[in-house]
């Protein structure tokens, strides 16, 4: 399928990304090396898609889905995303990452090579093309290079050859990628991670809690962007943490265990109210552990995955807290964070401290 025709389906929503899926990762040299590699023709890879009914499929970003069959990218995020972002001007509705990896790139005429703008270098090099600008005006807008190629004396001689690399780079979006798709009635969401992880078994695979957190989503869809937005106002108070580890935090308050599994069957309402409970246990935590210890920002902020155990304690007991138990509640954090009580199986020592005769059992 040409890559013209692919950007299409992305905007109609007939081409979408699974919830499951990560955001944006690539950096401007793999942007740059990749449309080079684009350039020249090498081979770039095709893609892996899951053709699935939209009416059953949990996407990411808000853009609405075409109905019928649609496609989800298994494999093929990075450089659809980068395609998109460079021909469009803009990141597709499924975004999620730092569009700068993508913007403003630049292709030298002379020379054959792809940079990202420079102002002292590029902004008085007429060779210097806005790739973007090109290839959203596609043909119609091919002649506009040649005039200003045509009105430089300096250049005229050699617009023809221009004209030639000014094509190539607009057939960009000629390309055609090879896709296969997974389909069948039997590709439950289970099956197509498990596909997923053997397909980008040399990247990093999806954690258990992104699973859950995709299953979760097919309840309740503002899920993540609800958990990211308190993770983002955490990171305002230099609490930098990941999804992961919150959703292992509402696993705890919720269900009393570690493993993620256990999320599975819950509602979306049981979700949001273990959600609701698990950041008010959180900001009490944090607020002991930087107002009585000092660790008031992640740089110094050791055994966070204390933090779970000491949210489900929270969540159990009732009544104010006397100076004793806090200080016991602070000292066993101490403990655990000191002798890297979590730096092996994170879930299996959160299960022993969850047990009955656990930490939070046995009254700390």
């Amino acid at each position: 399928m040409k890559i013209s025709t692919i950007l299409d389906h992305i905007d109609n929503g007939h081409m979408a990304l699974p919830e499951f899926q990560r955001g944006y990762v690539w950096n401007r040299d793999q942007v740059r090396g990749f449309f080079d590699s684009l350039y020249r023709r090498h081979p770039v890879g095709g893609l892996l898609v899951w053709a699935t009914e939209s009416k059953t499929a949990v996407h990411r970003g808000d853009g609405t889905l075409a109905a019928g069959i649609v496609k989800l990218l298994l494999d093929g995020q990075q450089r659809m995303t980068s395609l998109y972002g460079v021909v469009r001007g803009k990141p597709p509705k499924f975004f999620d990452g730092n569009s700068q990896a993508f913007t403003s790139l630049r292709f030298h005429l002379q020379a054959e090579t792809f940079a990202f703008y420079q102002p002292i270098k590029m902004q008085d090099d007429p060779l210097w093309i806005d790739v973007t600008e090109l290839l959203r005006k596609g043909t119609a807008g091919l002649g506009e290079f040649v005039t200003r190629l045509s009105a430089n004396p300096a250049l005229a001689a050699n617009v023809g050859e221009y004209v030639a690399r000014l094509s190539r780079l607009l057939g960009i979006t000629e390309i055609d990628l090879h896709i296969e798709e997974v389909t069948g009635t039997d590709k439950t969401l289970d099956v197509v991670v498990d596909i997923f992880n053997r397909v980008n078994s040399g990247g990093t695979k999806l954690s258990k809690g992104d699973l859950a957190l995709a299953k979760i989503c097919a309840d309740w869809p503002e899920a993540r962007d609800t958990m990211k937005a308190k993770l983002k106002e955490w990171g305002k108070s230099d609490y930098r943490f990941n999804l992961d580890w919150l959703l292992r935090s509402v696993n705890t308050a919720l269900t009393g265990e570690a493993k993620f599994q256990y999320l599975h069957d819950k509602t979306a309402a049981e979700i949001q109210d273990g959600l609701k409970r698990a950041i008010k246990h959180i900001d009490k935590s944090l607020n002991l552990i930087s107002g009585r210890l000092g660790l008031d920002h992640d740089q110094v902020f050791f055994g966070r995955f204390g933090v779970p155990v000491m949210v489900r304690y929270l969540d159990k007991r009732s009544g104010p807290m006397d100076e004793k138990e806090r200080d016991k509640l602070l000292f066993w954090f101490v403990q655990a964070g000191m002798w890297g009580r979590f730096s092996g199986s994170t879930e299996s020592y959160i299960d022993q401290d969850l047990a009955p005769n656990g930490f939070w059992g046995s009254g700390c």
